[in-house]
């Protein structure tokens, strides 16, 4: 837990993210002992029972696939912050209209395939605009919050692709480049990604070892 006591000394604009995917509950209280509230988890029926047992000012993050059939047991989560996967069309429009049904908003990030490779989810940079066009004509109770991607290891040329389609967005939506937040870096490439202005790096075997199952 020693990265944690140490995270406070990143600048205001970065938010370490801990993964705690199959992580133990007693692990994140720990965590959250330490002064940490940003956590992640790929799993929607982990996440769900993580939140019924542990602080309700955690800031949960979504940062694992979204399987449709599990979007209302998502959006039962009240402290959910933000979902960093979302990459169709029509993922976006089933989340839309769950919230527009629970009158809810829900910041989230587009997951770009910054690497090309077919056993990574996320929309393909050339296609973004379309996606983000879509999303803040017809899903007005998603916020768009940035651009995540999962690059591929050792290869820091994704963080300059996300960097580039920022870039690309700012500019096509006339949006400042700083409002589009960049969550991109893990524990083996984090110190790279923060080199290529990521916001949210998301570590987990850093902060609690080797995962328990």
């Amino acid at each position: 837990m020693e990265a944690l006591k140490n995270s406070r000394n990143l600048t205001q604009n970065i938010t370490l993210i801990a993964v705690s995917k199959l992580q133990p509950v007693e692990s994140i209280q720990e965590a959250y002992n330490c002064g940490h509230r940003d956590f992640g988890e790929n799993y929607v029926d982990e996440l769900v029972q993580k939140s019924q047992v542990l602080p309700q000012d955690i800031k949960w993050h979504m940062i694992g696939h979204v399987q449709s059939n599990k979007i209302n047991k998502l959006l039962t989560i009240p402290n959910l912050y933000c979902i960093h996967t979302i990459d169709s069309i029509n993922l976006a429009n089933k989340l839309q209209l769950k919230l527009y049904q629970i009158s809810r908003d829900l910041e989230y990030f587009l997951q770009i395939n910054t690497s090309g490779e077919a056993t990574k989810a996320g929309v393909r940079p050339e296609n973004s605009k379309d996606l983000l066009h879509h999303i803040s004509l017809n899903c007005t109770n998603l916020k768009f919050k940035g651009l995540m991607t999962i690059g591929e290891r050792g290869n820091s040329e994704d963080f300059l692709i996300l960097n580039q389609v920022r870039l690309e967005l700012s500019s096509h939506f006339s949006l400042p480049t700083h409002s589009i937040e960049l969550s991109m870096g893990m524990s083996g490439d984090y110190e790279e990604a923060l080199i290529h202005n990521s916001n949210y790096i998301r570590i987990g075997t850093s902060i609690f070892g080797e995962r328990k199952a």
